[in-house]
């Protein structure tokens, strides 16, 4: 199995993949692509890359992952200059250490998956 950072940057992929399709299912935003003449053929690729990505995430990190999407939208974020990117909250000084065991790291204050970029 891939290492906690892999699997964390594949949980990335599949966040975008996740807004992608979000994206082209949405009303709205689909008309106003077409507009711009973009064709929004593909969604059975779309559907059946997301399905492959999520077989390679460790169940228990896909698992919180679709539960933060479903209450966020973006359940991953990024940290820069020692703020979650999801609800700007300084982290404790600690966070950056961390990131070298093998295991995810969380906001304290809104729960999203962190990474370091």
């Amino acid at each position: 199995m891939a290492s906690m950072e892999e699997q964390v940057k594949l949980l990335v992929a599949l966040q975008d993949l996740d807004l992608m399709m979000k994206e082209v299912n949405d009303a709205d935003t689909s008309s106003e692509m077409k507009q711009m003449g973009f064709k929004l053929d593909g969604m059975a690729e779309l559907h059946k890359a997301r399905a492959n990505l999520a077989k390679r995430i460790r169940p228990q990190l896909l698992n919180r992952y679709e539960r933060l999407s479903k209450s966020y939208g973006r359940a991953v974020v990024p940290v820069t200059s020692n703020l979650c990117l999801g609800c700007f909250v300084t982290l404790p000084t600690s966070y950056p250490s961390l990131k070298q065991k093998d295991s995810f790291l969380t906001c304290q204050n809104c729960g999203r998956i962190l990474y370091f970029p």
